[in-house]
């Protein structure tokens, strides 16, 4: 059972990733997410929390290189791919437009508030 402000936090990142899958672009997957992030298209990157610790590790460093926000997902890869509407595992996505949703605004946000309520 999560805590209300986690179950709300995710409630919220599962709307705008909604959102994000309507109107913007994204990549899913490992291999072309590390490619956005080469390019330096990606505006964020989000992880699950149970991909790999090296994969996640190899994204976090290339996301550092490239400049750009990385969102640790609470649920696993099931329930990334669900709020994403695949049918389908997911556990690594870039978002190079986030169309009309506020998403990559929202993110630090979020984090600075989840670390707030921890102490």
């Amino acid at each position: 059972m999560l805590w209300k402000p986690e179950k709300k936090a995710m409630e919220s990142i599962n709307s705008r990733l909604a959102l994000v899958m309507k109107s913007g672009k994204f990549f899913l997957g490992y291999k072309s997410t590390l490619k956005t992030l080469r390019q330096g298209k990606a505006k964020l990157v989000i992880i699950s929390n149970n991909t790999p610790q090296l994969r996640k590790s190899e994204i976090e460093y290339y996301a550092m290189l490239a400049k750009t926000g990385v969102h640790h997902y609470t649920g696993n890869n099931i329930e990334l791919g669900t709020a994403c509407g695949k049918y389908f595992r997911v556990s690594v996505l870039s978002i190079t437009d986030p169309g009309d949703s506020d998403i990559i605004r929202s993110m630090p946000a979020e984090q600075q508030a989840a670390q707030q309520q921890q102490s």
